[in-house]
């Protein structure tokens, strides 16, 4: 079967590896410029750390992986621990 990129990727799974599963997807079906919207669960990751610091590593490891976010929204107080990270991915630069 022989499937198209795609503009657009959501992700929302309560994984302590979210953003590999993000990576991983965004690798094979996630267009160049293309944009990402993923919900980090910090206690899925890490109940016993402080959720902005998860938040921060769970961003560092997509950048690393050419992710560019832009925005970051957390869901207090409707859920307790939850962020909305919203960018693009392998942005090509014109020279």
């Amino acid at each position: 079967m022989f499937l198209s990129m795609v503009d657009v990727i959501f992700s929302d799974v309560a994984q302590p590896d979210q953003a590999r599963i993000v990576i991983i997807n965004a690798q094979h079906f996630l267009r160049t410029g293309g944009y990402f919207i993923v919900t980090i669960k910090a206690s899925c990751i890490d109940s016993t750390a402080e959720p902005n610091l998860i938040f921060a590593k769970e961003i560092q490891k997509l950048q690393k992986e050419f992710f560019r976010p832009f925005e970051q929204i957390t869901l207090e107080p409707y859920e307790r621990d939850h962020a909305i990270v919203l960018g693009r991915y392998r942005i090509q630069k014109f020279v």
